[in-house]
């Protein structure tokens, strides 16, 4: 149980320690929550800090459940276990695009993103649930250039961990309990992020 996403992203950076001071190495928070723990893993390890942004595409009766996901450049990954009509997966992958471009612009405040190529990037959320969002992450940032990737967030299903070849050279969890069922559950202190504390999160980092 984490107090909230500070702690979760102080404890995240001890278990990140080997990658301090890595010049190679960038760490990319998933906005928003996951942008909270990434400051505090960029200043623990001395690491640059950018986002990586992608948005779950909710399902038509229960949008907190993910039938897919987009990343920045508007490319699509469907979860293989549900579906739904291409009807609506076009259109929601169209109005979470808009959502997805209009905060990495918010986000980035008009800068570049960072160069990925050739580097290692460490990409941190608060929490990984259907894992969805952060494949297509991960996808995106191979794309860029990426040399390396590693996935690390403070709490994530067993077979999220375990996955680890397909999805990532390394995926670090802090727990990874059997009986997961949202990653709010393992927050004391699990409110929503705003735009406002993402960027303030992201200044914080020299």
């Amino acid at each position: 149980m984490f107090a909230d996403r500070v702690d979760a992203g102080v404890r995240l950076a001890r278990a990140l320690g080997a990658y301090a001071n890595d010049e190679t190495a960038i760490v990319l928070g998933v906005p928003r929550g996951g942008v909270i723990v990434a400051a505090e893993v960029a200043r623990a390890l001395h690491l640059p800090l950018d986002v990586v942004v992608a948005s779950k595409i909710g399902a038509p009766e229960n949008p907190e459940f993910a039938v897919g996901a987009v990343d920045e450049a508007g490319e699509v990954i469907e979860n293989p276990v549900v579906s739904v009509s291409a009807a609506y997966m076009r259109e929601a992958a169209a109005e979470r695009h808009a959502e997805v471009m209009r905060r990495a612009a918010l986000y980035r405040g008009g800068r570049e993103p960072l160069d990925m190529r050739g580097r290692t990037a460490i990409i941190v959320d608060d929490g990984i649930a259907t894992g969805l969002t952060v494949r297509k992450a991960v996808s995106f940032l191979r794309a860029r250039g990426a040399a390396r990737i590693v996935v690390a967030a403070p709490v994530m299903p067993p077979d999220t961990k375990t996955a680890r070849g397909a999805l990532a050279e390394d995926v670090v969890a802090l727990e990874t309990p059997w009986d997961f069922s949202a990653v709010g559950r393992w927050y004391r202190e699990f409110g929503q992020t705003s735009d406002a504390e993402v960027i303030a999160a992201l200044r914080s980092v020299g």
